[in-house]
């Protein structure tokens, strides 16, 4: 049995500019923080023939085109099963649809577990493009490549998304202070609301394919944001992050109506008068969690408590994706 596991993630400023649509034309820039919540996937050979498959759904099947998890069914294509024979167990720590790039931090866990399997090795970087073929080329999804790398790479990373395609990626060059001052002033919250990212980047891919000037404008400056919350970070100036996140997140709203709704607002609102610098919902919008930079964290776990969210505590993972069990 090989157990691999991938750590989910959040995006600390530049989100939105990993995608395709916008880095093949004017280079793309993020920062992203893995974090200890994780995917975990389990790969074994059972003692009969026949894919065997346990997600939220049960899948028995004999044939690989007849697998309908469209991730797993690429992936045993891509690396060539002829007559399979292998059970496939996925669970998580936080459920997907919540902005944490649980897709990402799945499809490099199971591509690390099935490399294993085969007794193949893959290097991070390798495994997260991998990881990207089969969702972007393959799948022909409107994500970006943030999750893929960071859930590969770990640690608290810069990403540079080149127009040839290629990914350069750096640590944050921040001190151990600032590192404990985010872990424990970063505060997450779950809304909720699940959704699925791609009707909100669809939106964004489509605008940015037709230089929609608004959408551009709007990610060059989100952009620029990603590069001022890296020089506030390595700055040690975690209070400017905090109102760095805002004035993302006011940017972010314009992109796209279902970034946000009602209850999100008032609760951001409810936040920000109680102990917040600044915030944000991580990931494409519509729902997940908020995370909020807090200068009052005791004050603004108490009026998050009493408003009935709950929230996630996290450390940072240094490790990226790894197998956990080999036997």
């Amino acid at each position: 049995m090989i157990i691999a596991r991938s750590p989910l993630r959040i995006t600390l400023g530049g989100g939105g500019t990993d995608l395709p649509s916008y880095y093949r034309d004017n280079e793309g820039f993020l920062v992203s923080a893995a974090i200890d919540k994780y995917v975990y996937v389990t790969v074994m050979r059972p003692f009969t023939e026949g894919i065997y498959l346990k997600y939220s759904q049960l899948e028995h099947v004999e044939d690989i085109s007849d697998v309908k998890h469209p991730i797993i069914r690429e992936a045993l294509q891509m690396l060539g099963f002829k007559t399979p024979q292998v059970e496939i167990t996925t669970l998580a720590d936080i459920p997907a649809g919540t902005g944490l790039g649980s897709s990402g931090s799945f499809t490099t866990a199971l591509l690390k577990a099935l490399y294993t399997h085969r007794k193949r090795h893959l290097h991070q970087e390798e495994l997260a493009e991998l990881a990207c073929h089969i969702e972007i080329d393959r799948l022909g999804e409107p994500i970006g490549k943030q999750d893929q790398y960071i859930a590969a790479v770990g640690g608290v990373t810069c990403f540079t998304f080149h127009k040839d395609d290629k990914v350069t990626a750096v640590p944050l060059g921040i001190s151990m202070d600032t590192m404990f001052d985010m872990e424990d002033n970063l505060l997450l919250f779950f809304t909720g609301f699940s959704r699925s990212a791609s009707g909100i980047l669809k939106d964004q891919q489509v605008k940015s394919q037709n230089n929609d000037s608004e959408m551009l404008k709007n990610l060059h400056y989100v952009k620029d944001l990603g590069y001022r919350s890296k020089d506030a970070l390595e700055a040690g100036n975690t209070e400017l992050f905090g109102e760095l996140m805002h004035e993302h997140w006011e940017h972010k709203k314009r992109r796209s109506g279902g970034m946000s709704n009602p209850k999100i607002d008032e609760w951001y609102e409810l936040g920000m008068k109680n102990g917040a610098v600044g915030g944000k919902l991580v990931g494409a919008g519509g729902g997940g969690f908020l995370m909020f930079m807090a200068h009052d964290k005791n004050k603004l776990r108490q009026v998050m408590a009493t408003a009935g969210l709950e929230e996630v505590r996290f450390r940072f993972d240094f490790e990226g994706t790894k197998v956990v069990m080999s036997s």
